[in-house]
Formats: structure tokens, C-alpha cells, sequence
């Protein structure tokens, strides 16, 4: 490594697709000699040092009783609103997303002090935050800052896409106008109490109906170029695109012996928390068992409530980087951590969104051909079973897909990531 050790705080959301994105960037830094620093949630106590990195870590809410699973908070909220998921997207922006915009505040507000505590004992050289709100100390230590939009790049607006969180297709714009003046209706009240704290906490105030700051030193989203958006302007010239980022600190992976070898190899993940959704989990398994494919399930953290069937395997958290490269079709909920590591190995897709960013990551994939979206509560079990026979046939479209994934893999997101990180830090705050 050339150049000074740097020391380099990471922030991400507590949940594992950002969390990831992290660790993979992180990683990078680290065999390069730096010290990484994770100032994650709590709940990931322990789950960090081994990768190589420092943990500081930070309570969001008052600590609950006993050692949490990682992203706990964030499973017993889903768990206790997956009702809400059976909504139409321009409801669930009262009913879900509302709520979950107060309770990252809410969030944001507790742990400020125990930031700026850890900022101030790391020392930091750059700050990386990968979430969807704000965090006031990470912009008024001192240090500049780096924000990583690990969400479908609708959330870096324009006039003529659809809003972000809708799921509605580019080539429509019906529905576009309503689902704004609801956004409207449902977030001002709750953006306005956000960011009277961000500038009484010293930070500058938040653009209008945003609930995160732009840095004024560099801005990463991972989408591969392909497959984002034409938009009617260019993002600020901070901004910078990775085509994936694909982290390199998974365990070894092989097909167990036990599914054998007869059928298509299908991956099945709704994320650690679209798995929370017990009922949900038992219907794909039901429905997925009357096929002549193998398949291997991420069955999330209640994975000891429920049964595989005999041409399934899996376990509560498998080594999804090394799993679907393995596979010929991946059926995921949607996150952007597993939409984009699908597109980084070339697999198509069966998308049953549940809430967020994953509705237009589902609309995007099936615009783009490169898989369908179904309805995640309402699909018919021959629809999701004919889609999975469909798809692993159509030998175009896994070519299509194939070639995709080798263009992407060219990129190494991490690496340029990690490249524009040690910039930062290296220039330092006037840059």
C-alpha cells in the first residue's frame, strides 16, 4: 500500500444487504493496511472482528435483554407489520413506510451521543455511511464523509422516473403524480421533525423530503450501468456508480450431495427479513416441493419453524456469494444486495417483492428481461412453478444473463470503491 494507514469508520444500517455491501468494501481497505472501524447496530457483536475489522458499536434503542441476532431490531419490526406487505405500494406509504421513516429517526435521535463518542475515540480519516437516513455526528465531526446508496438508484430522484418505492414501470406515468402527493401527505410531518434535529444537532438541513444529505465529497450507488436508468439529468459530478459490490469474506460453499443432481439448481432467498414471515416461508416450500428442480433456501432467522422439503436444502444464513454462482435461478425478495449479486453472476430472476426499494428492483428486473415479478402474496402456485421451468429453459435469456455477469465482474466494485475511499481520506475535509 502507498501512502499513509488510514483510519476508516463505517456506518451501515442494521441489516445484512447493507451491512455486507460494507464488510466487502471494508475488507478491501483493510488488506491494503488501513484500520476499518465498524460503528454498526449492536446486534453485530462479534459477527465483525473476525473479518479483521475493529467494532464500536451503537445501540439504537434502548438494549434488550439477552444477546440479539444480528439485525434483530430490524426483524421484530417486519415481523410485527408484514400485514402491511399484502398492500398496494401507495398504501403501505402511510402504513409501513411512514412508520419506518419515525423509527430510523427515532433511531438517529438515541444514538447521536454514542456517535459522536465513537467518532471522537476512533479519529477517523473518512467516514462511510451506507443508510437511508442521516446521521448528524457523521457530518459534524470533521472528517469528510462518503454516503453508499445500497438501495435501486430511483431513490437519487428525477422528474421522469417513477418515485422511488412505488414499483411502477418507466414507460407509464400513470400513478406517478398520486404516489407523490401521497408521499407528501404521509412524510412532511415526519421529515420536518427529522430535520429540525439534524440542524439542531449542527448539521446542515436536509434537502426537502430527504431524509439523508448528499456528500459534498463522494456518493457511491451500486446498480451495474446496464441495467440503471436513463435519467433527464446527471447527478452531481460526486456521484459515482459501481456495478456491484461483491464481497469477498464468505465460507466455502459446495451442493450438498443429498439434493443430487437431477433438475435445474434454483436459490431461494426473501432476505433476513422477508424470511421473518413464517407463513410466507411454508407456502414457497409447498408450492416449490411439486417441481422436478433442486433448491437451496435461505431460510432466515426462524428457521427452526419450519420444514424443507426432500428436494430442498438449507439453513438459517448460507454463504449467498458463493451459492448463486452454483445456481441457475435465483428467487429472491428483491433486496438490492441480492438483485445486484444476481446481476453480478449472471442469474435470472423470480422477484416477490415485499416493501421498499424492492418493488422497482422486481419492475426493473422484468423490464429489463432479465427475469419476472410476481405477486408475493397473490401469485398462483402453477404461476410461480411454471415462471421457475420457463426460465431455467430459456437458454437465451441465461446467456443474456451470463453475458451480463461477465461485464459486471470486469468492474471489481469493491475495489474501485475502496480506491475512491482512500482518496477521500487521503485529501482530507477540503476536498
Amino acid at each position: 500500500m502507498g501512502g499513509e494507514r488510514l483510519t476508516i469508520v463505517f456506518m451501515p444500517e442494521s441489516a445484512y444487504g447493507p451491512t455486507n455491501n460494507c464488510t466487502g468494501i471494508g475488507k478491501v481497505l483493510e488488506q491494503r493496511g488501513h484500520r476499518v472501524v465498524f460503528a454498526a447496530e449492536a446486534s453485530w457483536r462479534g459477527r465483525l472482528e473476525p473479518l479483521g475489522f475493529e467494532e464500536d458499536l451503537v445501540d439504537l434503542a434502548p438494549p434488550a435483554e439477552g444477546d440479539q441476532d444480528a439485525g434483530q431490531f430490524w426483524i421484530d419490526f417486519v415481523s410485527d407489520t408484514a400485514p402491511e406487505f399484502r398492500k398496494p405500494t401507495i398504501e403501505q406509504l402511510e402504513t409501513f413506510i411512514e412508520p419506518v421513516w419515525s423509527s430510523l429517526i427515532d433511531g438517529a435521535i438515541y444514538c447521536h451521543g454514542q456517535l459522536e463518542d465513537i467518532l471522537d475515540r476512533a479519529r477517523p480519516d473518512v467516514i462511510v455511511e451506507d443508510n437511508v437516513n442521516s446521521f448528524p455526528a457523521l457530518l459534524t465531526h470533521g472528517a469528510p464523509w462518503v454516503r453508499i446508496m445500497s438501495c435501486n438508484p430511483l431513490e437519487l430522484k428525477d422528474p421522469d422516473l417513477p418515485p422511488p418505492f412505488s414499483g411502477y414501470p418507466t414507460r407509464d406515468r400513470r400513478g406517478w403524480d398520486a404516489f407523490r402527493a401521497e408521499v407528501e401527505r404521509t412524510s412532511r410531518a415526519t421529515w420536518e421533525r427529522f430535520n429540525a434535529f439534524v440542524v439542531d444537532s449542527g448539521a446542515p438541513p436536509l434537502p426537502d423530503l430527504e431524509f439523508i444529505h448528499e456528500s459534498e465529497h463522494l456518493n457511491l450507488y451500486v446498480y451495474p450501468e446496464t441495467a440503471d436508468y436513463r435519467r433527464s439529468r446527471a447527478p452531481a459530478p460526486t456521484w459515482h456508480r459501481l456495478g456491484s459490490s461483491v464481497r469477498q469474506t464468505e465460507d466455502p460453499w459446495a451442493v450438498p450431495e443429498t439434493l443430487g443432481e437431477e433438475g435445474a439448481l434454483v436459490y431461494v432467498s426473501l432476505g433476513s427479513l422477508g424470511s421473518a414471515d413464517v407463513e410466507l416461508m411454508e407456502r414457497l416450500v409447498a408450492v416449490l416441493a411439486e417441481t422436478p428442480h433442486r433448491y437451496v433456501v435461505s431460510m432466515g432467522p426462524r428457521a427452526d419453524e419450519f420444514e424443507l422439503a426432500d428436494n430442498m436444502w438449507g439453513e438459517a444464513r448460507v454463504p449467498q456469494t458463493n451459492v448463486i454462482p452454483r445456481c441457475d435461478l435465483v428467487i429472491t425478495h428483491g433486496g438490492n444486495n441480492t438483485t445486484t449479486e444476481a446481476f453480478h453472476f449472471g442469474k435470472p430472476m423470480i422477484v416477490l417483492p415485499l416493501f421498499w426499494d424492492q418493488y422497482d428492483n422486481a419492475q426493473r428486473v422484468q423490464e429489463l428481461g432479465l427475469g419476472v415479478r410476481l405477486s408475493t402474496y397473490a401469485f398462483e402456485d402453477d404461476e410461480l412453478r411454471g415462471a421457475v421451468d420457463r426460465l431455467v429453459a430459456d437458454s437465451d435469456l441465461r446467456s443474456r444473463a451470463a453475458a451480463l455477469g461477465r461485464s459486471i465482474r470486469s468492474g471489481e466494485g469493491t475495489v474501485r470503491a475502496a480506491d475512491l475511499i482512500e482518496a477521500v481520506g487521503r485529501a482530507g475535509p477540503q476536498a
